[in-house]
């Protein structure tokens, strides 16, 4: 019986994953040829991966059991990848929605996972302090909803796998004009156009986007310890104009990707 007011450290009960998956970058990951993060290869391109989640997939429903897991013992550090094999590590390409439930998570851990991208829900883990994707090579960008994890202060993340990073200043994906979508629409999105396949919230005030065009925009902002290239889905231009002012080393407003002039790269 623990005392009362003291903090419960609900240990992971599915392994550790202070490695990646076996086979490390190699066998048992997808690769990623959006650019090079080995040497300043500059691309003229480059593209959201485009990568649907299989909700039938062994692997997802698995993870969506451990989240319910997780938001039920309340632990505050959260390892979910290790509940999975290789292959259903391979089959996750993305976290479910139900994240939003793990409000007593303190630390995050994806390490060496096969992920394309983060959902916005990750907004509501209210209780984040720590953020662990590192060697996750095809997580090149963030949702700008990261920024609501308030008492977030520590991240590892693999920098050189980032849109714009100050090593290598891969391009950015070139965002599409602001469009009108129906309510259908915005769940069911190509992720190769839009980085999401459902946008249902404006990522600056949190009001449905429904009857409203999608404003997207890139940000490069500190989060915690890394500087990450932030994805916004706003609801209008006046929502775009309320963001803060980039991180120095990068581009300082808000832009559309693509060809756009970036500081020279930091290459040692």
């Amino acid at each position: 019986m623990t005392n009362e007011g003291e903090p419960t450290l609900h240990v992971n009960r599915w392994g550790d994953d202070s490695a990646p998956a076996r086979g490390g970058h190699g066998a048992d990951r997808d690769p990623c040829p959006c650019f090079s993060q080995s040497g300043p290869r500059p691309r003229a391109r480059v593209g959201f991966h485009g990568e649907q989640q299989d909700t039938s997939a062994p692997g997802w429903q698995r993870l969506l059991e451990l989240v319910d897991e997780a938001a039920e013992d309340g632990r505050e550090e959260f390892r979910p990848l290790t509940g999975l094999s290789a292959e259903e590590r391979r089959q996750v390409v993305t976290l479910p929605p139900s994240i939003a439930k793990l409000t007593a998570v303190r630390h995050l851990v994806l390490y060496g996972s096969d992920l394309v991208r983060i959902p916005p829900e990750i907004g509501a883990m209210s209780g984040l302090e720590q953020f662990s994707p590192y060697t996750s090579y095809r997580l090149h960008w963030f949702p700008y909803e990261i920024t609501r994890c308030r008492k977030l202060t520590r991240s590892t993340v693999s920098t050189r796998a980032l849109f714009g990073n100050y090593k290598l200043r891969p391009p950015f994906p070139r965002l599409r004009p602001p469009q009108d979508f129906t309510a259908a629409d915005q769940a069911h999105l190509d992720p190769r156009r839009w980085g999401a396949t459902a946008v249902h919230r404006c990522s600056v005030c949190d009001r449905p986007i429904a009857q409203r065009a999608l404003h997207q925009a890139w940000i490069s902002l500190r989060v915690a310890t890394d500087v990450l290239p932030l994805l916004v889905n706003a609801c209008s231009p006046e929502c775009v104009d309320a963001l803060p002012e980039g991180h120095e080393d990068y581009i300082t407003t808000p832009h559309t990707g693509g060809h756009v002039d970036q500081p020279p790269a930091d290459w040692d």
